[in-house]
């Protein structure tokens, strides 16, 4: 166990250093190239569980701790070792033993007594700690305070479930290819793989217990690809017909690319202002057998002669409503950052609206339930423009019956994450 307790630390020190938790943990693994598959399962696990509680783990620390330690290390070696006694199922003897065995490899030679010392004596007073934390609501909800007064004033009725919802393990949910299978045949065909699965919608499949993608039945195949049951509305909502010119504008990772082309045969063009990323869709695509017109380009600047049909833009965002699968997310974004977002998308908005053909239609995506983002951006973009209007989202039963969306805001929910949906058309 000490040494996924290490592999954590390093890279829960990195994000609380300002980096990406994806990449944190795939460079701190390095630094073990004979650890386990177990041990770097177990690692990934405490990684993104410490950052998922770190309001409440800091919390302690900081009443345990006479003063911030200068070790960043061993700070996030304790905050690994709290959360394991809080939420783990490991004993706490062997969390307590395991995290001394690793301070003992780390620098300064006190951090073995210091970790032995804190984690003692957080058993002991565990109870008295927590009593003292209940009029903390970083603590108690583990997000930052401004993050909670904003969904608290934008979401009165709702905000709490908001929150908790976010600190949950997220669904493993399955796009079902419709050019090779339905969604009931496949869970028939996970069934008698002893896989337990429930249909959520014309093509949404979630799995009971998450799998490794490698694992995952007719993935390799192009059968189903691997993607949100809330992001799955957007290629319906889109309304994309045979032979029309279409525009995915922020395509990579290529899920809702790829789900268009299963929907319809259309011209499509994939872009994407990184290559690397952009590569990631052209691998997509390959898995499913199918082809787009892919570019390299910023959707808030790209030109090109032909107008399109459709045009999806999945914008940039502040990622407020996928925060429990980016669990780092909550404690990288400042509120500033909202701003800066909206200048972004208000950019891109203008732009793209440029390139959509005279009764075409836009459909506006973020991953945020942050309403600066959301339709306080489409109601900015409809007092300038008044070629465009926007429509009501229209779902069928089989699709939607198990979705609630109220103005276009997706709340997150065990079944889905928050996104936001805006439908323009150019009159």
């Amino acid at each position: 166990m000490y040494i996924s307790q290490q592999i954590a630390a390093n890279a829960v020190a990195q994000v609380l250093s300002g980096r990406n938790l994806t990449l944190a943990l795939p460079d701190a693994l390095k630094g073990y190239p004979t650890a386990t598959p177990q041990q770097r399962g177990a690692a990934a696990d405490l990684s993104y569980g410490t950052l998922r509680f770190y309001g409440e783990v800091s919390a302690y620390l900081t009443q345990l701790l006479e003063k911030p330690l200068s070790n960043q290390h061993i700070t996030a070696l304790l905050l690994v070792a709290i959360y394991q006694l809080l939420h783990d199922k490991a004993d706490d003897f062997t969390v307590v033993n395991q995290a001394v065995k690793a301070a003992s490899y780390a620098k300064p030679k006190w951090a073995k007594g210091l970790v032995n010392g804190v984690l003692r004596n957080f058993l002991r007073q565990k109870d008295a700690l927590a009593e003292k934390m209940k009029v903390d609501e970083v603590a108690i909800y583990s997000y930052p305070k401004w993050w909670i007064k904003k969904l608290r004033s934008q979401y009165p009725k709702s905000w709490r479930s908001i929150l908790g919802t976010g600190n949950e393990h997220p669904p493993m949910t399955l796009r079902v290819n419709i050019r090779k299978t339905n969604a009931q045949e496949y869970c028939q065909l996970l069934a008698r793989k002893n896989i337990e699965a429930l249909p959520l919608g014309a093509q949404a499949v979630m799995l009971t217990k998450p799998l490794p993608v490698e694992q995952v039945s007719g993935f390799a195949d192009g059968v189903v690809s691997v993607q949100d049951y809330g992001a799955q509305l957007a290629a319906h909502l889109l309304e994309v017909q045979p032979g029309m010119r279409v525009l995915d504008a922020c395509s990579a990772p290529g899920g809702k690319t790829g789900h268009i082309l299963e929907l319809a045969d259309v011209d499509l063009t994939a872009l994407d202002n990184d290559a690397g990323r952009l590569n990631r869709v052209e691998s997509n695509l390959k898995r499913l057998n199918l082809s787009a017109n892919l570019q390299l380009g910023d959707a808030s600047t790209w030109k090109t002669e032909k107008s399109f049909d459709r045009i999806l833009a999945d914008v940039p965002c502040t990622a407020s409503g996928i925060v429990r699968r980016h669990v780092d997310i909550k404690w990288l974004r400042r509120e500033p950052d909202i701003a800066s977002f909206c200048a972004q998308q208000a950019l891109i908005l203008a732009n793209l609206w440029q390139l959509l053909a005279k009764g075409g239609k836009l459909l506006y995506i973020t991953c945020s339930i942050f309403n600066e983002e959301n339709q306080q951006q489409i109601d900015d973009f409809l007092q300038k423009n008044n070629d465009a209007t926007q429509l009501p989202l229209l779902l069928t039963n089989e699709i939607d019956k198990n979705i609630q969306i109220a103005n276009g805001q997706l709340i997150p929910s065990s079944q889905h994450d928050g996104l936001f949906y805006a439908l323009l058309q150019k009159t």
